[in-house]
């Protein structure tokens, strides 16, 4: 482990560190050009049907609900740095089968690729957070997601543009080949990590299904787990409800053309950077659970406004909001987790508490396109920024006397 007298220095010094934030360059890469390039394509095939555009959502988030528990099991009982790489290449060879379906005509393949990666993503994620485990000081855990978090903002900045670019220029099936070959240059990249530890011959012996149980157990006996828990529903249903009805927002409330989401995303990218800069630097003079809900209120606060947004300089103003402040729940959120769990139990909750999020997240995608045709927009958006007010109340048991004194245990 490779430990320096400064916290920031030393993260860059650290090889894990460099290593993970130089595969998720490419590997954003290939998933915004996935994700704006399928969309595109959706929208042109189907006319804007917002039922169609509601199962992009769903066949990229319904396999985390559905496969997250057993990937965090795994993650546990396998080697993490196998795991990564071996994700990279399936989703590689994946998106050739999906090439070649769209070759010979079959435009619905494309949901295929977003199904497949998404599936294994649950099998890499907790494998991250594992070796996050194994390889951060303590001490740098929070900056170190921080940083990783920083990343996720530089492509929420520009990923919409490449993935537009892409597909407008070059068609889908470029678009295609270009997220093939960024999933495996991110898996070459991954094959220069450390070398996994050697795994544990008791737990690789014991039944899967017990270490399934036993991850279900450890989070329930820890009250901060249980409240984070409600937390991630929470955040997981108000996510859920806007996501796939954002470009009715551009198309509807603001008239304007489809493509203009894009421009949306880019200030929301930027502002999400720039917020994860401010939190990098002072995420060791704040406490996880205060950072969380900071996130949680101002989100609230940005999607309530997007709710009365009728001209694109109020859009634009909530973005800013928004991304300023969508770092700290997956910073408060991660590190909670870290901070909380047991190295030998870091997949397993990743597992339990993920598919709270997820779930929730894909019941609200799946109704989505329908209370579209039933309710106003606004109301939609106005929906949201309740289950966000309503996960920060949730976070008061972590500011009472004992959740925090189990935090420090």
């Amino acid at each position: 482990m490779e430990v320096a007298a400064s916290p920031r220095q030393g993260l860059f010094q650290n090889r894990f560190i460099r290593t993970i934030l130089l595969s998720g360059i490419f590997l954003q890469l290939g998933i915004w050009v996935r994700n704006f390039a399928i969309l595109l394509f959706v929208m042109d095939q189907t006319n804007n049907d917002p039922f169609a555009v509601s199962l992009i959502s769903v066949a990229q988030f319904a396999p985390i609900f559905l496969f997250s528990f057993v990937g965090g099991t795994f993650a546990d009982r396998w080697r993490p740095k196998r795991t990564l790489v071996t994700s990279d290449l399936l989703s590689a060879l994946s998106i050739l089968f999906v090439l070649l379906a769209l070759v010979f005509g079959s435009w619905k393949a494309v949901f295929f690729a977003t199904l497949v990666s998404s599936i294994l993503s649950q099998f890499s994620q907790p494998s991250v957070m594992k070796l996050f485990k194994q390889h951060v000081p303590e001490e740098q855990l929070q900056p170190g997601m921080a940083m990783f978090q920083t990343l996720m903002a530089v492509f929420m900045m520009i990923g919409p543009i490449l993935g537009t670019f892409v597909y407008q220029f070059f068609g889908i099936h470029v678009s295609i080949a270009v997220m093939g070959v960024a999933f495996l240059i991110s898996a070459g990249i991954l094959v220069s990590l450390p070398p996994d530890p050697v795994p544990n011959a008791k737990r690789n012996t014991q039944a899967f299904w017990q270490d399934f149980a036993d991850g279900f157990r450890y989070v329930w006996s820890k009250p901060i787990l249980r409240s984070l828990g409600a937390v991630f529903a929470l955040t997981g249903l108000g996510s859920g409800l806007v996501q796939p009805v954002y470009v009715f927002l551009v198309v509807e409330q603001l008239g304007l053309p489809k493509e203009q989401l894009q421009w949306l995303m880019m200030v929301y990218g930027a502002a999400m950077l720039a917020g994860s800069g401010i939190i990098m630097g002072a995420a060791k003079k704040i406490a996880p659970p205060k950072i969380l809900a900071l996130g949680l209120f101002a989100s609230a606060i940005g999607t309530l406004g997007n709710a009365l947004s009728t001209t694109i300089w109020a859009a634009l103003a909530c973005q800013v909001i928004n991304g300023l402040f969508f770092t700290c729940i997956h910073i408060g959120m991660n590190t909670l987790i870290l901070r909380n769990s047991e190295e030998s139990y870091v997949g397993r909750v990743n597992g339990v508490l993920t598919p709270l999020f997820m779930g929730m997240m894909v019941i609200a995608m799946s109704i989505a396109g329908w209370l579209k045709s039933m309710l106003t927009l606004p109301l939609i958006f106005e929906t949201a920024a309740l289950c966000f007010f309503v996960g920060v109340l949730c976070l008061v048991p972590f500011f009472t006397t004992s959740l925090a004194k189990t935090e420090a245990s």
